[in-house]
This record gives C-alpha cells, sequence and structure tokens, in this order.
C-alpha cells in the first residue's frame, strides 16, 4: 500500500477541525485507511542520514497514512482531506466538468506519427487561475512523484509534465526525433543540451538515471514542442526550463505522454481534479437521497434514488469502480463495518461456476483417471519457448509481449501449452517411462478486437496434452483425443462431429501432423514431434503431442 505523508496542521485545517492522534487513528479507519506513523521530518532525516544532517530539519508532525494501491485520489493533501470531508458530511460530493476558456479556442495537442516507435499516446489539460502557495505547490509535485512510483510505473508507462501556460503558445506538437536533432535547455540548467549530451549527463544524476533505460536505446526520442518550436520536455526524461510552473503560475498546461493510454487518462484526471479546487472555475453539485444515496455520497460517489434503482455517478478520481460491488464496499464502508449486525442471512443462494471453469474441472478428473498426471506451468515464458525452440518466429506467434521483463524466462506470455510440459518432462527425465502429462489452462494472444475495456489481448482456455517413451506412442495421444471427444459428447464423423486430417507444421515431424476440426472449424492439432523441437527441450526420447481449444465445446 502507498504511503502519504501529510503536515498534520495542514490537514486539520482544510479538514476544518481538529482532532487528537487518536481521533485522527479512528476516523482512517472508519474511511478505510490507515494511521502508519506519526513523525516528522527531523526524526526521518536523522533515521535516515544521522543526527547531524537532522539539526535543520523542521519540528513540523507529519502523519504517515496507508491508503489502498487503486485509490490514486488520496496521494494528496488535497484528496485526502476532500475524501474526509464527504465522508463526514462536511462537504457535498463534487462533480467534475470541463470548462472553455472564457475567450479563445481550446488548446490543442498534435501527435504526429513519428511517436509510434517510442511512446504513441499523449493527453492533456488545462488548470486555468490557479492560485499557488508554497503548500500547495509542493504538494502538486509531490503528487506527481507519487503517480510516478505508482500508476505510471516509474514513468514507463506514463511520463507526466507541467509547465506555465503563459511562457508557451498552442498548438502543441508530440512528435520524436533523433537524439542528435534535439537541442534545448533542460530544468534548472544553464545552457542547451543536445539528447545525446542530456543522456550521459544524467547518467550520474541520483532522481533521474532510473529512467534513461526508458528510452536510450530507441532510435528517435520523443519531444514536445509549441508552435514556436520552444521545447516544453523531452519525455519521460526532464522537462525544459522555459515554461517550468512557479508559485506565480496562473495557467498549468498537463500533459501526459504514455505507452498505455488508458494509465494516461487515469493520471491526467488525478492532476486536475485534485488541485481544481484551487481555480476558479471549480464547481460543486449535490442532492440528497435515501439512506445508501446518502452513504455513497459521502464516499465521493454521487447517488441519487429514481424509483427502484439507484444511480451512482462515478467521478474520474475513481478509476477503481469498476463493478457494482465495488460501489457497495464504499456503502458498506461509510456505514462502518463495525456497524453492521450479525444475522443469519433470510434467504440463500447456491453458487455456480462459470460454465467454462465447470468444463475445465471435469476434464481434468476424467484425463487424470485416464492415467496422465496434471502439471501446471507458469504463464510467462521465454520468446525462445514458444518460439525457436518450436521451429517457428515470434513475429507468427501473435506473443503478448512483458515491457521490463525481469528475466529471460518471462519475456512474453504464453501462446500455447506446450513448452511449459516439455520443460516439465525435462526436469523429470529420471523418472520412470513413460511420461504422461497435461494441462488444462489460459495462454494469452493478441486481438485488437477485444470489447469492453481495451487491452488488445484475450485469454483461451486450451487442452495440451505430451507422450514421452522410447516410442513415439501417437496412438496413446490419439487415443486421448478420441475419450476426450466422448467426454463432450461429440461424435467421430464429418460436418457435425470431429475428425482429423494431415496437416503441415514445423513442430511436428514431417508427415506425422494431423488437424483437429469440429463441426468444420479448426480447434487444434496433434502428432509425433519434430527431433529438433525435443533436442530443444534437452530430451532425448520420441514425443507426441496434442493440444486443442476447449471453449468451442461450450
Amino acid at each position: 500500500m502507498p504511503t502519504v505523508g501529510v503536515k498534520r496542521d495542514l490537514l486539520f485545517k482544510a479538514l476544518g477541525k481538529t482532532y487528537s492522534d487518536e481521533e485522527f487513528d479512528e476516523l482512517c479507519f472508519e474511511f478505510g485507511l490507515e494511521l502508519d506513523e506519526i513523525t516528522s521530518e527531523k526524526e526521518i532525516i536523522s533515521r535516515e542520514q544521522g543526527n547531524s544532517k537532522a539539526s535543520s530539519a523542521s519540528d513540523v508532525i507529519l502523519y504517515k497514512i496507508d491508503v489502498p494501491a487503486n485509490r490514486y485520489d488520496l496521494l494528496c493533501l488535497e484528496g485526502l482531506a476532500r475524501g474526509l470531508q464527504v465522508f463526514k458530511n462536511k462537504l457535498d460530493a463534487p462533480r467534475y466538468r470541463r470548462v472553455s476558456p472564457v475567450s479563445g479556442d481550446r488548446q490543442r495537442l498534435i501527435i504526429t506519427k513519428e511517436t509510434a516507435a517510442v511512446r504513441p499516446h499523449a493527453v492533456a489539460a488545462v488548470l486555468r487561475n490557479i492560485t499557488f502557495t508554497q503548500e500547495r505547490y509542493d504538494s502538486f509535485i509531490e503528487l506527481q512523484e507519487k503517480l510516478h512510483q505508482n500508476i505510471c510505473r516509474k514513468r514507463s508507462l506514463v511520463a507526466i509534465g507541467t509547465h506555465d501556460l503563459d511562457t508557451i503558445s498552442g498548438p502543441f506538437t508530440f512528435t520524436a526525433k533523433r537524439p542528435g536533432d534535439i537541442s534545448f535547455r533542460p530544468l534548472n540548467q544553464t545552457k542547451e543540451y543536445t539528447a545525446t549530451q542530456l543522456m550521459s549527463l544524467y547518467k550520474t544524476d541520483s532522481h533521474l538515471k532510473h529512467y534513461l533505460p526508458i528510452i536510450e536505446d530507441k532510435p528517435v526520442y520523443p519531444i514536445i514542442y509549441d508552435s514556436n518550436g520552444v521545447v516544453l520536455s523531452m519525455p519521460p526524461i526532464i522537462n525544459g526550463d522555459h515554461s517550468k510552473i512557479s508559485l506565480q503560475t496562473k495557467n498549468v498546461f498537463i500533459e501526459c505522454t504514455a505507452t498505455d493510454l488508458t494509465k494516461a487518462k487515469i493520471v491526467l484526471d488525478m492532476m486536475v481534479t485534485m488541485f481544481s479546487e484551487y481555480s476558479d472555475f471549480l464547481s460543486f453539485f449535490s442532492e440528497s437521497a435515501e439512506s445508501i444515496a446518502q452513504l455513497l455520497t459521502r464516499m465521493c460517489l454521487l447517488s441519487q434514488t429514481t424509483g427502484d434503482e439507484l444511480e451512482v455517478e462515478i467521478p474520474p478520481t475513481r478509476p477503481d469502480v469498476i463493478h457494482a460491488c465495488d460501489i457497495m464496499e464504499d456503502a458498506a464502508v461509510a456505514y462502518g463495518f463495525n456497524n453492521i449486525t450479525r444475522t443469519i442471512p433470510r434467504t440463500y443462494t447456491v453458487a455456480n461456476q462459470l460454465p467454462l471453469n465447470k468444463l475445465t474441472e471435469l476434464l481434468r478428473q476424467d484425463l487424470a483417471a485416464a492415467g496422465f498426471t496434471e502439471a501446471l506451468n507458469f504463464a510467462l515464458c521465454s520468446q525462445e519457448d514458444i518460439a525457436d525452440k518450436l521451429g517457428k518466429r515470434i513475429s507468427e506467434t501473435g506473443a503478448v509481449h512483458i515491457s521490463n521483463p525481469k528475466t529471460a524466462d518471462f519475456q512474453v506470455a504464453r501462446t500455447t501449452l506446450l513448452p511449459g510440459l516439455l520443460k516439465t518432462i525435462a526436469a523429470n527425465r529420471k523418472m520412470p517411462l513413460p511420461l504422461k502429462l497435461f494441462e488444462i489452462s489460459d495462454v494469452v494472444l493478441k486481438d485488437q478486437n477485444k470489447g469492453g475495456f481495451y487491452v488488445g489481448a484475450r485469454n483461451s482456455r486450451r487442452f495440451s496434452a505430451v507422450y514421452y517413451n522410447k516410442t513415439p506412442g501417437f496412438e496413446v495421444i490419439h487415443g486421448l483425443l478420441d475419450r476426450t471427444m466422448q467426454l463432450l459428447e461429440v461424435k467421430a464423423v464429418r460436418g457435425g462431429g470431429y475428425h482429423i486430417q494431415a496437416a503441415d507444421d514445423s513442430t511436428f515431424f514431417p508427415g506425422r501432423c494431423a488437424e483437429i476440426f469440429v463441426c468444420g472449424k479448426s480447434v487444434g492439432r496433434l502428432g509425433v514431434l519434430h527431433p529438433d523441437v525435443i533436442s530443444h527441450f534437452e530430451l532425448t526420447m520420441p514425443c507426441s503431442a496434442l493440444e486443442m481449444d476447449i471453449e468451442p465445446f461450450l
């Protein structure tokens, strides 16, 4: 859970009430938070750097508060105070709306096709008529850093840039150029550097050196210009010095560049909503309704009753609310879990498995009864496992790649169950022969047409089995297929049932591979594995295998 450090006196001022430490601890508990530590800047520096460094530090009391990892709206004093005030019915749940500038057109951020090679997405907004104090400014900067370390995944998914709008001129352009063609004066520097020079300069910077690997091996670097060619930022590394914000800044231009568009929109929503209260354009709206609507409104979920239904408006500060159960959880938090009376339910329900999971469980039992042992392998694997070792090219597999794999063994999401079974056999070669293994689990495939929240990929439930012995044993695998189809009540006939026919596949021995068809649709393959595939997985004996999709049988 992220920990937010806020100055106690500033928080109490924002709440309009002074609490004892015990009272505030209880308030946090009621709101679903935890007061982790009561300390001061001097104590923190003393622990980390020694008493000599702490002598000039402040004695201001700090509250360290643990907040849920998905509540990005509580990562700053403004969001925390707003949430607690609404919870205590001291403030109406805010309703946010986009406001056009009083004079002039809206600003535009133009994204060029060159960014696709390095950082393809960008979103932007303007906070107008902001009034900064030193505390507000510090909180504004700290929220950016909290978001960078949390949802932004250390700037690899999203990088935030904030600029004084009055020092630059739109429309703005987000593009990408070769490092040698980029030159500007970075934040807090006195002269211009090329992007290549900046990467060398910041290799020794304790803060920025961690972000260099995100783009340093790319042929082009992302860059944002204004209409006069002034550089705003080179995300995700550094902003330009020309547009830096200060206490005198009145209009803030916020840009979020990203590799994940959904995350970028969430981050932008957090930045503009958390500090909109310091803008002259702030407006609130609330309506009272029945008891549960009032409870939800206390949790910043503006609610009202319409007939027999409850309408709940989800603000941009609550991306964690994605299901009705999330709304009920907030209602329970507002009511108080300790206030719920323990009772025996007056009605009961019988839970049911998802049809796909139920089918999977039934197949597992009967496949084990057929003499095969179940294996459970990792969903992530290396590129070699699903491509080179199987005689395929990685570009043909439709694999989903991990952007920052920690080891070579977890580079991609698996597109087939076969490598995991072969690696399991390799790890158990000393066991008595034959080795008969199966696995029923999900693979992950790219899918540009995936509905709902766009992620560009989908899961597919597969069944795979392997027979390893001194002879290939194709008849064993073929028999397992027939038994599986018998369990699924699919007859061995063309057209309305299932059949197999010869096929070519680099994973299998030439002439020893067959494709499985059900009702005229291909669902998988079986055959004798190619000797090269067997040797790639450090095996020495012949092997037959089967893999098929079981979702069409639902």
